[in-house]
């Protein structure tokens, strides 16, 4: 299925049902009386989040939504009954927002929550209720109200522990593949990825994360280049970004160091606060550098990077350095979790 992480829908919710006029008519009764009952209230559109969809492609084809009406008041004071709500499952991570004002609704994160996102109106009233010691026979109701009604913006921004971050064909995938049951496209050529893969990766019976791959950045992709633009929403739930470079390209340590810093530039233009938070560098495809070469090829990027960060040396190929990576990264998650929980 196609991954899509945008939707535009149109709720309503019910519209409520009429009062009705009614007389009690009854044999030896004179006078019965007004017995009209009041309408039902419409029924609420409401999202539901679910762990069984990670995309927002069914709303492609159904962009309109209504909930069901509220039915009319009957005669001998019976309310009518009352609309049902409409339950619209969305994937977790799920934000939703006003399109007509900008504001956010609220934001779908856990299994089975309910976002009411249209009201349904209230029902009319029957002439029993305008009953009074002055007017014993009134013949006034009130129609049903009109449910709430709007364009819903639906953006799906993965939840994932760990993000990955990196030029085209750093390795995001093939990490991936190593590192959880995931297996996102792996070739050599840019943009195979071309939207987010989730992995879990279980570290042992118990202890697990996710781990979430967005298709490769280039330079100017704050401004809308290339594929990462569109994605780079994904990270801002994650709580910790591993920054890959590939270490066996064919380019001068210069060259190298300007694309690592190219990337935390884009980063930093397109969110000040994604920018800011923990970072670890990952220096990928060290299988692939001669031996010689591997210290001081490493230290020069560190030195232009200025980097006083984590930084692992890993061949995601081979898998020679992730399993301690991913050790860490499960210590480093479990200590913030506990941290959060205290």
């Amino acid at each position: 299925m196609k991954f899509v992480d945008e939707a535009t829908i149109h709720v309503s919710g019910g519209k409520g049902g009429n009062g009705c006029l009614s007389f009690r008519r009854e044999k030896y009764i004179p006078r019965g009386g007004p017995n009209g009952g009041d309408g039902g209230r419409g029924g609420d559109v409401i999202l539901v989040g679910t762990t069984g969809l990670n995309t927002l492609a069914d709303f492609r084809y159904t962009r309109r939504f209504h909930a069901e009406n509220g039915r009319h008041g009957e005669g001998k004071e019976k309310t009518g009954r009352s609309g049902e709500d409409l339950l619209i499952q969305v994937p977790l991570g799920t934000v939703v927002a006003d399109r007509g004002t900008g504001e956010v609704i609220g934001d779908v994160t856990h299994e089975g929550e309910h976002l009411p996102v249209a009201h349904g109106g209230g029902g009319g009233f029957g002439n029993t209720h305008f009953k009074s010691s002055t007017n014993r026979a009134p013949r006034r109701t009130t129609p049903g109200q009109a449910g709430d009604e709007r364009d819903l913006q639906l953006e799906l921004r993965v939840l994932a522990d760990v993000g990955l971050l990196g030029l085209p064909n750093a390795g995001k995938s093939t990490f991936l593949r190593a590192v959880s049951q995931a297996r996102p496209k792996v070739a050599d050529y840019p943009f195979t990825t071309l939207y987010p893969e989730l992995g879990v990766v279980s570290v042992e019976a118990g202890r697990s994360f996710v781990v979430a791959d967005i298709p490769g950045l280039i330079e100017g992709a704050a401004q809308g280049a290339g594929l990462g633009i569109r994605f780079l929403k994904h990270l801002s739930r994650t709580r910790l970004l591993l920054h890959l470079v590939d270490m066996a390209s064919f380019q001068d340590d210069a060259e190298r160091s300007a694309d690592a810093r190219a990337i935390m530039g884009e980063l930093r233009e397109y969110s000040a606060e994604l920018a800011d938070s923990e970072r670890w560098l990952v220096l990928n495809k060290m299988d692939a550098v001669p031996a010689a070469e591997q210290a001081a090829r490493g230290k020069q990027l560190l030195d232009d990077l200025d980097w006083t960060g984590p930084v692992y040396r890993v061949s995601a190929l081979s898998g020679e350095g992730c399993q301690a990576l991913v050790y860490d990264i499960m210590q480093w998650l479990e200590t913030k979790r506990t941290a959060s929980d205290e």
